[in-house]
């Protein structure tokens, strides 16, 4: 089933200059690029966008962190993309995620751990609503 999900390379993918090798490993996986934008947020988009975790006590340091830089979003489009972007990504948590994933291998911490996919359908609906309205 051909899904569209959104992706942001965080500003720590952008400043450590990965944003070409992250995104090599979408497009080897057969990941289509649909959208793309490089773009600095505020903290208004921050909160929209992680809006589920407004409360919890982990928020306030992502949202520093997200707004700290440049990111940059993009659509992916392919065969089960949100299920094959999660499993590139690797677990959130950078120390435990698998080697041979995104995080595993590049990511640095929990916090600064490169990129962001949707987890659902119904979240990749909402997220690319938000970052590409004209989609």
């Amino acid at each position: 089933m051909t899904q569209r999900t959104l992706v942001l390379l965080k500003p720590d993918t952008v400043r450590r200059g990965l944003v070409g090798q992250v995104l090599s490993r979408y497009e080897d996986k057969g990941l289509r690029i649909v959208a793309l934008e490089h773009r600095q947020i505020d903290a208004a988009t921050a909160d929209l966008h992680y809006a589920e975790h407004l409360e919890r006590d982990f928020y306030p340091p992502l949202r520093d962190f997200v707004v700290s830089g440049p990111l940059v979003a993009l659509v992916l489009e392919g065969d089960e993309a949100i299920e094959v972007v999660r499993a590139l990504n690797g677990a959130t948590d950078a120390r435990t995620a698998a080697p041979g994933t995104i995080r595993g291998d590049l990511a640095l911490s929990n916090r600064e751990n490169l990129v962001h996919g949707s987890d659902s359908e119904e979240s990749a609906g909402r997220e690319m609503a938000l970052w590409f309205p004209a989609l």
